[in-house]
């Protein structure tokens, strides 16, 4: 969100400076590990959807200006009880925005997606539209741009507080103390240490993403296999097709293990990690390696409700947080880029992001 804000601000002509301690693209936070699920029939809430139909746009328009590829169409199989709160979310969304699904039984299942093994009551929704985000060239080419119209950058340093002066806010980090009208927090699991007077608690959990060895060819991209997702009692998880490196990415979106400190959390592969991702794949994705070749620890930050935050400090207008973004809030960034940048410009953004106000008593 970040380099989004940054990319916008810098092209609308504004003096920006983005400071991050890690660099470009880096694995210390939310936004690595080759890709992100990109889909319109939001299961979550409604709402997201004209967001998410803005965002593709947002991707589009990325790619244009810098002839980089970064959305990946493979179409989106989400598998589910048709009484359980995914598939039911997703035929809500769809029915409510018009969108392009297909309900898929059992018998229809298997035979279009042999590969994968629902449970005898499970059945799946096809989402064509959807595929994947090449997550590490989104941000760096966000970054990219936004130097090409001007944003500098202070990199390697750490931001230890900020506070507001006459007129704006005074930013101290590693290199000194740096001076602005406006102060744009996109601090992800740091947030609530950033900006302590929030007012909505954000919960940081430790996540694991797993890559395994694929060695059916139909699991492949190029294959023309989907990303996909299952509902289960279990818990939620989450797929790519195997990439040009023959390995197939597969992670759980439920649960994981309060993270104190961001700065301390532990990046060790636990066994608890592989072996409930293990049992998922044992059940439903046949012929793929139970030996983890790569895995990458990330982390969520969850508010209560599980929505995001996007709104000026009621205590400190100057100051715009973008925070909470829960385990699916990536593939919004254009949008909420522009949104925070509205909100730096103008105090107000026409961007429908009303379910994220900083206030929830405020939210419709």
């Amino acid at each position: 969100m970040g380099s989004a804000a940054l990319f916008h601000l810098a092209r609308r002509g504004l003096r920006v400076l983005g400071i991050d301690p890690h660099g470009i693209a880096h694995d210390r936070g939310s936004s690595h590990g080759q890709t992100r699920i990109i889909r319109k029939a939001y299961f979550e809430h409604p709402a997201y959807v004209p967001l998410v139909e803005r965002a593709y746009a947002g991707w589009s328009e990325l790619e244009s200006l810098s002839g980089e590829q970064l959305f990946q169409p493979t179409g989106l199989l989400t598998v589910g009880r048709p009484d359980g709160p995914v598939v039911q979310g997703t035929r809500r969304s769809a029915n409510e925005h018009g969108l392009s699904i297909e309900s898929l039984d059992g018998d229809e299942l298997r035979h279009r997606f042999g590969l994968l093994r629902g449970d005898a009551d499970m059945i799946g929704l096809w989402e064509p539209e959807a595929g994947f985000l090449h997550v590490e060239a989104c941000v760096r080419t966000f970054i990219d741009q936004a130097v090409r119209y001007g944003a500098t950058l202070a990199l390697g340093e750490s931001v230890d507080r900020w506070e507001t002066s006459a007129g704006g806010v005074a930013v101290t980090a590693g290199r000194g103390r740096y001076q602005a009208d406006r102060l744009v927090v996109c601090a992800g699991p740091w947030t609530a240490r950033l900006v302590p007077g929030l007012g909505i608690p954000i919960a940081v959990r430790r996540k694991v993403m797993m890559w395994f060895d694929a060695p059916d060819d139909r699991y492949r991209l190029d294959h023309g296999f989907p990303v996909f997702c299952f509902d289960t009692a279990e818990g939620f998880y989450y797929g790519y097709p195997a990439l040009a490196d023959g390995l197939l990415k597969v992670a759980r979106h439920t649960g994981g293990q309060p993270v104190d400190h961001p700065s301390r959390i532990d990046r060790s592969l636990q066994l608890e990690d592989r072996m409930e991702v293990v049992e998922f794949m044992r059940r439903h994705l046949p012929g793929v390696g139970r030996d983890v070749r790569d895995y990458s620890v990330c982390m969520y930050s969850m508010t209560p409700d599980e929505h995001f935050i996007v709104d000026r400090l009621p205590s400190a207008p100057h100051v715009i947080v973008a925070a909470g973004f829960s385990g699916h809030g990536f593939k919004f960034a254009p949008v909420i880029g522009s949104a925070l940048a509205d909100l730096v410009e103008h105090g107000r953004t026409l961007e429908p992001i009303g379910l994220f106000s900083a206030d929830r008593s405020r939210c419709p």
